[in-house]
Formats: structure tokens, C-alpha cells, sequence
């Protein structure tokens, strides 16, 4: 049997007496994609941030391969193999979207040395590559502050690839996007499936649906583990409709 490559066990985080997270315990296996859901206070991004070491826990262990992720500052883990996206899409909004993939290219230092740095052969493969991943190859020449909300979204997920994480996390993809553009990110996202881990928050029931039909959901409620499943099981559980999905608007 495989064994998970993120290990989250009896992690909890206070802030000013408000138990963020309490007792978590989160396995992420190899080429998994993971949806969590929760209702807003769940720690759901306290959770992101203690992987990422933007907060670092109160007790428990975070573990990544071999390596303590509660020692590790930030960048650390980034070079680790980490990637995260916000919820709101962070690009260099005056550069096209080919020069803002070629600025996240793995090894790239500096954008006067990546904007005037030669690129190989294998460089300008992967950027093209990942340009028809995320349907922006004719949009190359664009400027980024010209795409859509959600254009602009799959851009900074090209971007996050073109770094070679091991695991993306990635906060509310769908937020503030048309149904079109949800729909392509699921499609996008489930491609990736595999090929890289993925933890994907997200509020979106009918999102969820599309993502995690055949793969993991786990619920979170007041900082812990409420419910792990399949979306049809997570959906039927009588303490998940009762806390969140329950409340209407989160019905798919």
C-alpha cells in the first residue's frame, strides 16, 4: 500500500483564544486530488496556512516526504515542492501571458534576467505546453490585465505549474467566475489529476460535483476532520447537511 507524501496529524492553531484548527489529521496520497469544503470559520485556510508555513501550529506534526514542515520557513517550503494559489488571482497584470509564464519557469531568478535570458529550446516547449493547458495559446500576446476574471485564474494556475510543484493547493478556483469558466476549470483541474497532488478549497457545491465526483471530499467543521468521502456519501451524511450543506445556497 502507497503512502501519503502529506502528513497532518494532531495539528491544532489558537489565535488570541479562537482554536482555529483542533486535532487535525489530513493524509494526501501521491497524484490525489482532494476537494475540503466547510462553512466559513472551519479553517480552511488556517489549514493552507500551516502547511505552507505562513503560520506554523501550536502542536502536532506536519510532514511532507521526509522532511518537518514546522521547521521550514515559507520559501523553504516552496523550493520543497509546495505551490499555493489565493483565491484572488496574483499576476504580473503588465506583462503578457507568455512572459508571465516564462517568469514562474523553474529556476528563474529575477525578471530583467528571465525577460532577456535566452531561452532553450526545452523552455520555450514547456511554456507552449502549458499555454495549451490553461486554453491561453491565442492569447499569448496578450497583457494579463486584459483577460477575464477567470482567464486570469487559469493564468496563475499556468504560472504555479510552470515552478514543477509536487503538491498544488488551491483556494476557491470557481469564486467570482461565470458557469463557462467553472465548468473549464474543473476540466482543467481534473486533468492535472495524477500527473501532480492537489487539495482544492472550495464553496462551490455544483464545482465540487465536477471535481470530486471520483475522488476524495473532506469537510472540515471548527477546525477538525467532520467527514471524509465521496461527494455522493459526503452529500448524504446527515452531520455534513446539518452544518453546512444544509444551509440551501451550498446545495449543487
Amino acid at each position: 500500500m502507497s503512502h501519503p507524501i502529506l502528513n497532518v496529524e494532531d495539528v491544532s492553531k489558537s489565535y488570541d483564544g479562537f482554536k482555529a484548527i483542533s486535532d487535525l489529521n489530513f493524509y494526501l496520497f501521491e497524484g490525489e486530488l482532494r476537494t475540503v469544503i466547510g462553512p466559513n470559520g472551519a479553517g480552511k485556510s488556517t489549514f493552507f496556512d500551516l502547511i505552507t508555513g505562513r503560520a506554523k501550529p501550536d502542536m502536532g506534526r506536519i510532514q511532507f516526504f521526509e522532511d518537518d514542515l514546522t521547521q521550514l520557513n515559507e520559501y523553504e517550503i516552496n523550493r520543497l515542492g509546495i505551490g499555493r494559489k489565493f483565491q484572488a488571482p496574483s499576476v504580473y497584470r503588465n506583462h503578457t501571458v507568455w512572459e508571465n509564464l516564462l517568469l514562474s519557469l523553474s529556476g528563474t531568478r529575477g525578471v530583467f534576467a528571465a525577460l532577456f535570458h535566452r531561452l532553450s529550446s526545452d523552455q520555450r516547449d514547456r511554456i507552449d505546453e502549458l499555454l495549451k493547458l490553461i486554453r491561453l495559446d491565442e492569447k499569448r500576446d496578450l497583457h494579463a490585465e486584459q483577460l477575464s476574471h477567470g482567464e486570469k485564474q487559469w493564468l496563475e494556475i499556468g504560472m504555479l505549474l510552470a515552478s514543477d510543484p509536487k503538491v498544488l493547493l488551491i483556494d476557491e478556483p470557481a469564486a467570482g467566475m461565470t458557469d463557462e469558466e467553472t465548468h473549464r476549470t474543473g476540466e482543467l483541474l481534473l486533468s492535472l489529476a495524477g500527473k501532480h497532488s492537489l487539495v482544492v478549497v472550495e464553496h462551490d457545491m455544483t464545482f465540487v460535483k465536477q471535481i470530486a465526483q471520483d475522488t476524495g471530499v473532506t469537510v472540515l467543521h471548527q477546525g477538525s476532520v467532520l467527514f471524509e468521502g465521496k461527494f455522493d456519501e459526503v452529500q448524504a451524511n446527515p452531520q455534513v447537511r446539518e452544518v453546512y450543506l444544509g444551509r440551501g445556497k451550498h446545495e449543487p
